[in-house]
């Protein structure tokens, strides 16, 4: 499957003239391949974009376009549409390759968030907690289990990562009872992409997920839960940022109902 990683924003760079550029940016995952075009502001729409994606493609045109930044996607949409009606344009944050060549032009990556949202009430789970596993045993715990909602990136399984196989790796698990496979569906449709520690006069669990939207998951003022927090924050920084999110509807162990590798 060809699979490339795209980014078509206002360059940082200006011509002498002055005039606004816009830069169309193509590469792999592993940046074996990469290609680059310019193109005015006033010429900068879909019909200029399909051109460029289908001499980039050469005999072959991609399977998955992957886009992180929410301002181009709708214009990638659409000229993938004029070329291929099966052509896959997925809005995802894991587009590694393509943020460390942006990275490397030393060219802004921030985007603007909004303020996070409280999770409908709906979907509240009845319990949650931390928890921790060794990365040598993470993917295999769940891997043959019948969990309806499973998502393990094969570049996020720590073995990619380069994670010792001792590497501690934290996580959340959160007790939905009757309400675990809605909340479950729910993440899936949401796309999950980290759940990270956030601390303050409340502090909290904001899952951030999709290109941009942030929901608050828990808030909690426990001294022991703070604590706590902290230390996954700590772990998820010694796991490259690597931590998993499990839902089940108790703690029995005996069903499960999502389980989702995050990378923050």
């Amino acid at each position: 499957m060809k699979i490339w990683q795209v980014d078509f924003y206002r360059s940082p760079v200006e011509e002498k003239s002055g005039q606004v550029l816009w830069e169309l940016l193509i590469c792999d995952s592993s940046r074996s391949f990469e290609y680059v075009a310019t193109c005015p502001q006033s010429t900068a729409n879909s019909d200029w974009l399909a051109t460029q994606i289908q001499l980039a493609a050469g005999d072959k045109l991609p399977d998955v376009i992957q886009v992180f930044r929410p301002q181009c996607l709708s214009l990638i949409q659409a000229a993938a549409s004029k070329l291929n009606l099966n052509m896959v344009v997925e809005p995802t944050r894991n587009t590694q390759a393509l943020k460390q060549w942006l990275a490397e032009k030393q060219y802004p990556l921030a985007l603007d968030k909004p303020p996070p949202t409280p999770l409908p009430e709906n979907l509240w789970g009845e319990q949650w907690r931390f928890a921790t596993l060794p990365a040598g045993e993470l993917v295999e715990v769940f891997a043959d289990l019948p969990i309806p909602v499973f998502s393990v990136p094969e570049c996020l399984q720590p073995i990619n990562l380069g994670l010792p196989s001792t590497a501690l790796v934290p996580g959340v698990v959160i007790y939905g009872g009757r309400q675990s496979m809605i909340l479950a569906r729910w993440l899936e449709s949401v796309h999950p992409v980290a759940l990270n520690y956030i601390s303050g006069a409340n502090h909290g669990l904001v899952l951030e997920a999709g290109l941009v939207d942030r929901w608050i998951v828990a808030t909690f003022t426990d001294a022991d839960v703070v604590t706590a927090a902290r230390v996954y924050q700590q772990r998820q920084q010694q796991s490259t940022g690597l931590h998993f999110l499990l839902v089940q509807p108790d703690d029995s162990g005996m069903t499960y109902s999502g389980f989702w590798l995050l990378r923050g």
